[in-house]
């Protein structure tokens, strides 16, 4: 019975998120406040300009990663092979949604060597909620993880406001840091944590950093709202109410990110959490970022086929090119300098 419940509760996460105007957020990630200076004189080739990167010693031909939220139901099987297709053809990485269903009741669902087969070549990145490796289960359970889709990481997820709203969440986070801890001493691949779209902020990230995090996805607030996702999901008209009021709750992406860049400027960090289009991408790596997520804009063209996967993110990569070209910047490291400028006055990065 707690197998067909987990499972139904990501089937209605699927069909939640796949409905934007039911899960968006109603605050905004912070991007608009800043814009690029323009650069009317280049000097650059624009099809020569590099955005390759590396992740876990692997390498990239664009800072992107996809970070899927389709763990647990049937029909994420072909999503999941859409989106390794995607990371596969492109040169991105790929990290998947969370592991526990495949975990507790063996039913993969496209989370298994299948997954590795289709993307050889890319970084994989296994997940985990935080509240699955705690008690003597966790580094079992996150090794599993790992060896299950032969993980280049394991990308430990924290989302409190989430178990804190739905019901039968995980409502104990005694604990957790110490498991994270753990797995960074006894897991043979890097961990990473991440929130899921209510941010990560300096004091967090600095305790993570002295764990010996190897990387931080900020999922900061503006793109998906899982309050929103569990207040569709409440079984009452009270537990709808009390979800609801947490819809705009979180730190902006773009606060989030600037505001751990500074406390952490040598830890990598992932940027995601309604990153819409490769200038926000490009916005967020001059923030501070190593790596753009994204999840919700891609699971409806990952629901049709690969080759919308595929699309969506080529036009998400040459809009980065072009915000590169037109800042003037060659590679990702010039990205990192180039001029942003705050729309309503101030200090220009």
């Amino acid at each position: 019975m707690k197998d067909a419940h987990l499972v139904q509760r990501k089937n209605d996460h699927l069909d939640i998120v796949l409905h934007p105007d039911r899960a968006m957020s109603t605050i905004r990630t912070g991007f608009d406040a800043w814009r690029f200076e323009h650069c009317a004189l280049p000097e650059l080739d624009l099809d020569g300009i590099d955005l390759s990167t590396t992740l876990f010693s692997r390498p990239l031909k664009a800072p992107v990663l996809i970070s899927s939220m389709t763990g647990g139901a049937a029909r994420a099987r072909d999503i999941n092979r859409h989106l390794a297709q995607a990371a596969q053809t492109l040169g991105l990485a790929m990290g998947v949604g969370s592991q526990r269903v495949a975990l507790e009741d063996g039913a993969q669902h496209g989370l298994d060597a299948q997954l590795r087969h289709i993307a050889p070549d890319v970084p994989l990145l296994a997940n985990l909620g935080a509240a699955q490796i705690r008690g003597a289960q966790g580094l079992d359970y996150a090794r599993r993880a790992v060896d299950m889709i032969d993980a280049d990481a394991l990308i430990v997820h924290l989302n409190p406001l989430q178990e804190a709203l739905q019901g039968g969440g995980d409502r104990d986070w005694r604990g957790i840091l110490n498991a994270i801890a753990q797995l960074v001493r006894d897991l043979p691949v890097p961990v990473v944590v991440k929130e899921v779209g209510a941010g990560i902020s300096p004091d967090v990230a600095c305790r993570l950093a002295d764990v010996g995090v190897a990387m931080i996805d900020i999922a900061g607030a503006g793109g998906t709202s899982w309050a929103a996702v569990e207040a569709e999901r409440a079984p009452t008209p009270e537990a709808r109410n009390v979800a609801m009021a947490f819809a705009d709750w979180g730190i902006p992406t773009a606060d989030a990110l600037r505001r751990v860049h500074l406390a952490l400027p040598d830890i990598p960090l992932i940027a995601s959490g309604g990153i819409a289009n490769g200038i926000d991408a490009a916005k967020a790596i001059a923030l501070g970022a190593d790596l753009v997520g994204q999840a919700a804009a891609v699971l409806a063209h990952a629901n049709a086929s690969g080759d919308a996967a595929i699309a969506h993110f080529r036009t998400l990569i040459a809009q980065l090119r072009v915000a590169c070209f037109c800042t003037g910047s060659a590679n990702l490291k010039a990205l990192r300098h180039a001029t942003l400028l705050p729309v309503n006055g101030g200090a220009s990065l």
